[in-house]
């Protein structure tokens, strides 16, 4: 399988005999002086691409599929320890699999593949929420989802704002926003859902998973990477107007990014941004080794 390895930090980058050193990109200090590695993998936008495309597709012949991004999943599972596997949202629509069986076959298959959590993106809804809640029941991970109010709609209390992993000891708050469904998505599809300010939420969540004494805190959003227009919500703006994420998982705008975005948050502390495209071709990584400092590395694997 090609995979491209970009070992990155927005400081500088040493080389010395062929090995290279990276400052690290945190500056928390934690109590354990013992180092722990975390394995962040992710995917976004996958839009029920569940065979490869085509080979005869003009720009991917070949790529992408569930089988392949299982095989990906379990390679690394056979030598990393502390995986968390993550989604941000748009599982549905694309294909006719979609179509024929409304999002059960997704939702089997993540759960087959050993998805931790989930965020819902617009074409989540495309079902309507009943669609959604009947294909929910074969999800055995949990849909995170802060800033839609389902308080007067059947998923009431079916979906979670946060959540908390541990991993050898470390805590790991995940939490996530979605894109403003008004003008995307048909009201009779998402019926009463109130859409709250990502932004706003999403430093109440930090707040929140800050007291639970979350080592690392993770956004799964599907508010897109950027616009033109700078005043709308989106990873970016979100990781400058807030702080205390240490990494938003990015979704909507199939934006495929080799290496994860640098951006500094209202405390001047960083944030990295990345999104993995679209269609499952590729697999985000994200490595944290936890000491007395965090370090970071960063891989695509091409499915």
């Amino acid at each position: 399988m090609l995979r491209s390895r970009r070992k990155f930090l927005n400081e500088a980058i040493y080389l010395s005999g062929g090995v290279v050193m990276v400052k690290p990109f945190f500056n928390s200090l934690l109590a354990d002086k013992n180092e722990k590695k975390l394995t962040i993998l992710h995917t976004n936008d996958t839009h029920s691409r569940i065979d490869p495309f085509p080979l005869n597709d003009a720009k991917y012949p070949g790529l992408g599929g569930v089988v392949r991004r299982a095989t990906a999943i379990s390679n690394i599972r056979s030598q990393e320890e502390n995986i968390l596997l993550l989604d941000a949202g748009d599982i549905f629509q694309g294909t006719p699999y979609f179509n024929r069986y409304g999002g059960v076959l997704e939702m089997k298959l993540m759960t087959e593949l050993g998805y931790d959590a989930a965020t819902m993106g617009n074409h989540d809804f495309d079902a309507g929420i009943k669609g959604f809640l009947n294909a929910k029941k074969y999800a055995d991970f949990p849909f995170l989802c802060a800033n839609y109010d389902f308080t007067n709609t059947e998923l009431a209390g079916k979906t979670k704002s946060s959540q908390v992993f541990t991993k050898n000891g470390i805590k790991i708050g995940v939490f996530g926003v979605g894109v403003e469904l008004d003008g995307l998505v048909s009201k009779s599809k998402f019926e009463d859902t109130v859409y709250l300010d990502p932004i706003a939420i999403a430093q109440q969540e930090v707040n929140n998973l800050k007291k639970k004494k979350c080592d690392l805190i993770i956004c799964l959003s599907h508010l897109g990477f950027d616009y033109e227009d700078k005043t709308r919500a989106s990873d970016i703006n979100l990781a400058k107007n807030t702080q205390g994420i240490h990494l938003i998982i990015g979704g909507h705008t199939h934006t495929f990014l080799s290496e994860p975005l640098v951006v500094k948050n209202s405390s001047g502390e960083n944030v990295l941004i990345n999104q993995v495209g679209w269609a499952g071709l590729q697999l985000g990584r994200v490595d944290f080794t936890f000491g007395k400092r965090i370090f970071t590395k960063h891989e695509i694997v091409h499915i």
